[in-house]
């Protein structure tokens, strides 16, 4: 299963459309995960002409991206992976166990709030921050991510620059 992850998109003020550059590769999902600030559902709608998409509410994210079926957290089993997702994290330091007591069945947690791509493991939970294609802040690039799961085994994780 393919899996692209993206957050912090910012629209209409950062996303206009969809960007060439993340279309190359929403076009191969199996599925999109969205770590929150969509901030207009149409951008949920665009992403489902590629495929299923999954969402959480961001701080950004007003009642209309919530009432398009974005919550605050969302527990998934890809491909016999499990996932958590939620938009905010919260700080840096104590994430890897704030995540493992918020969802304490994850094999992986999806984050986005930052801006900033992570990809790392902690506490013995692999947690995973895209970054934003649209608004890079201080990074170099904008980013999206991408999951490679079978079997319930995540067998690759991509931070990819789109911008």
């Amino acid at each position: 299963m393919r899996v692209v992850v993206l957050a912090d998109t910012h629209a209409p003020r950062r996303w206009k459309s969809c960007p060439p550059r993340v279309a190359e590769h929403l076009a191969k999902a199996d599925v999109i995960l969205h770590a929150g600030d969509v901030c207009v559902p149409e951008v949920l709608t665009e992403l489902a002409e590629f495929a299923q998409v999954h969402v959480v509410a961001g701080n950004n994210d007003g009642p209309d991206v919530v009432a398009w079926g974005a919550p605050g957290t969302v527990e998934l089993d890809l491909a016999g992976l499990k996932v958590g997702m939620i938009h905010d994290s919260g700080q840096k330091d104590g994430r890897g166990a704030r995540m493992r007591r918020l969802f304490p069945e994850a094999d992986l947690v999806v984050y986005g709030h930052s801006h900033i791509p992570m990809d790392l493991t902690e506490a013995g939970l692999h947690i995973f921050n895209p970054g934003s294609p649209t608004d890079r802040r201080r990074q170099p690039h904008g980013t999206i991510g991408e999951l490679d799961i079978e079997d319930g085994r995540l067998l690759a994780s991509r931070i990819i620059p789109v911008t």
